[in-house]
């Protein structure tokens, strides 16, 4: 074989398992697999059979339950996102949250009333998937900037995106995230039977992981969450795209 030519077939060969080298180590999941302990504490909440143990930013002591009706209450100025730009970062949000075995399928879901109020812009009640605080979701019942209500949708990995789903003419709904352990897929109801997907990704999360609540009030005044109906099962959806 020509000199010239076998170097250029070991040198293409070397390219090519560099790059599939780079390929598998995007497709695994983080190295960063410590839950973040910022603002994290202990704490002890049960609501519907859910054993909360973790507490972010005081979140435990903003809760009631009564009723069957878990009420969150929120500050002014409390939010969790990571901007692309810096100028909107909070990492101030109060949640209460479980410890799961990410390696195991799970489904937390939830009905929801958020505190929406008349200058209340971004006031939302959340499902959060938390591993720390550069890697998270937060599935979000939210008003919006012109006074609606819609499914928001935010994905963080070191940044956070910000995706505006349906508007609805409704002040409360169904949410519901679910993993087989590959895939990781967000829904909304609004009777709790007939779901529409809003989301779905590779669930690159840490074995280890944190799911649970939220209620943010990022603008101006408080934020009064209703939950009830929660349900968190070791078993996903059997349809992803319908969520059933």
């Amino acid at each position: 074989m020509n000199k010239t030519i076998a170097i250029a077939i070991n040198l293409l060969l070397a390219l090519n398992s560099c790059q599939n080298s780079q390929q598998a180590k995007m497709e695994e999941k983080p190295e960063t697999t410590e839950i973040s302990q910022m603002a994290l504490t202990d704490c002890s909440i049960t609501f519907d059979g859910i054993d909360f143990t973790k507490s972010l930013n005081g979140g435990d002591s903003l809760v009631n339950i009564q009723d069957s009706i878990l009420t969150f209450a929120c500050g002014e100025g409390r939010d969790i996102f990571n901007d692309p730009n810096g100028k909107l970062s909070n990492h101030s949000i109060p949640a209460i949250l479980t410890e799961i075995d990410n390696t195991k399928p799970f489904t937390i879901s939830a009905k929801v009333k958020p505190g929406f109020t008349p200058d209340g812009t971004y006031n939302a009640a959340d499902l959060l998937v938390f591993a720390n605080d550069s890697l998270y979701q937060k599935l979000c019942f939210e008003q919006d900037e012109r006074g609606g209500h819609r499914i928001v949708s935010v994905r963080t990995v070191g940044t956070s995106d910000d995706n505006n789903h349906d508007l609805m003419n409704v002040d409360q709904v169904f949410m519901k995230i679910s993993s087989d352990t590959q895939t990781i897929a967000s829904y909304y109801s609004i009777d709790g039977k007939e779901w529409q997907m809003v989301r779905l990704y590779k669930n690159n999360y840490p074995d280890k992981l944190l799911i649970g609540i939220a209620s943010q009030a990022p603008t101006k005044g408080n934020c009064l969450s209703y939950f009830s109906d929660m349900h968190l099962d070791r078993s996903n959806v059997t349809d992803f795209r319908l969520g059933e």
